[in-house]
């Protein structure tokens, strides 16, 4: 299962295939009991999915035999033991997908000449994923990080490790590196080659990033510039040989503290709108807003989730059954609003007050 959504992963998602390209998205749940559910439910999907195929005239018989063999394919990749909450699956000819997502989905069946990515987006943004490259003399770790973990990514090159024939890793877990170990050209040369390989990545797959190691090894990686000149230092050595929970123990006061300002930052630029009269909120207004690509920064609580559905003239608040009910309108607006460059900024849940879950500073 797919998770990382790069510029590239959602530019080849969004490419326009041959019709039916089908996308399937449907909650799923972490941990047992409702897990088992999940089963049931995605098999549900995707055979409402064939039955769609089938049922449109406008697929001819290769074809739609063609895409219900990916459907199964796909369905046969799935790892529900990993699920998140949510999941894709994205069908066409001779091609499928499956995406994990850390936000729920609505469940949905969707027959276009593209797949539908704005779940993807507004999950990804929700998620501010991040890097952590941990550092000592001898190796470089890369890890992933998400809302409450941290996981060792093997990419790019990473984890570097260096060898040396008197090279003593356990005494340095032990002991924690020396500053004297980066006065030497060869581990100097060694965390060049880290910096190096972490600005590739980091361009490639964008993320903020955090650098742990020693002073003396941060003070080194800022000297060689490129990514980890402007990464957030967490000065803690011994985390490269650490485990995922030791490197989320050490990162995670500093991301509590960064969202904290980010919120406190969020709540003054929201104010000030105000004073100015360009500030904006109500899911309606909202959406307007962000066709016109007036948005120049839209703050969404974390768990806000609202169903609407269109009057011919607004949009109004709807149960989730209604015909033509949009459970996703607030995907769809994050997802508008970063297409026309606005700052998505996700904030904890009550923190927008009277705005009731959504709001915006407007350009004009």
């Amino acid at each position: 299962m797919e998770h990382d959504l790069s510029p590239s992963a959602l530019a080849e998602l969004r490419r326009p295939r041959p019709y039916p390209a089908v996308s399937v998205l449907t909650p799923t749940h972490r941990r047992d009991p409702l897990s088992t559910e999940d089963a049931v439910r995605l098999r549900t999907m995707v055979a409402e999915a064939k039955k769609r195929l089938e049922s449109d005239p406008a697929v001819p018989r290769d074809r739609r035999a063609d895409v219900a063999a990916q459907l199964d394919r796909a369905l046969a990749e799935v790892d529900l033991a990993h699920a998140e909450d949510g999941l894709a699956i994205f069908a066409a000819p001779g091609e499928h997908q499956v995406w994990s997502l850390a936000r729920s989905v609505p469940e949905r069946v969707v027959l276009s000449d593209t797949f539908l990515t704005r779940n993807l987006v507004s999950a990804q943004t929700a998620e501010r994923p991040f890097w952590v490259l941990s550092v000592a003399a001898n190796r470089a770790s890369l890890w992933s990080g998400g809302p409450d973990r941290v996981v060792e990514e093997r990419a790019g090159g990473f984890p570097l490790i260096r060898e040396e024939p008197n090279f003593d890793p356990e005494r340095q877990m032990r002991a924690g590196d020396q500053p004297s170990n980066y006065r030497d050209e060869d581990t100097r040369r060694f965390l060049k080659e880290a910096a190096t390989a972490l600005t590739s990545l980091v361009r490639a797959h964008p993320r903020p990033l955090y650098v742990t190691g020693e002073p003396a090894a941060l003070s080194l990686l800022c000297e060689f510039g490129g990514a980890c000149k402007d990464a957030v230092q967490v000065p803690r050595g011994g985390l490269a040989h650490g485990t995922p929970e030791m490197v989320w123990q050490a990162v995670q006061p500093v991301l509590e503290e960064q969202d904290r300002k980010r919120a406190e930052e969020v709540a003054r630029e929201l104010e000030s709108a105000r004073s100015r009269k360009e500030f904006a909120a109500g899911v309606d207004e909202l959406w307007q807003s962000a066709r016109e690509g007036r948005i120049r920064l839209l703050a969404v609580e974390e768990n806000y989730r609202i169903t609407v559905r269109d009057d011919g003239e607004h949009l109004v608040v709807a149960e989730d059954d209604d015909l033509d009910a949009r459970e996703d309108i607030v995907d769809e607006i994050v997802e508008q609003c970063l297409e026309t460059g606005a700052d998505v900024r996700f904030v904890p849940d009550g923190a927008l007050g009277d705005a009731q879950g959504m709001a915006a500073v407007l350009r004009y």
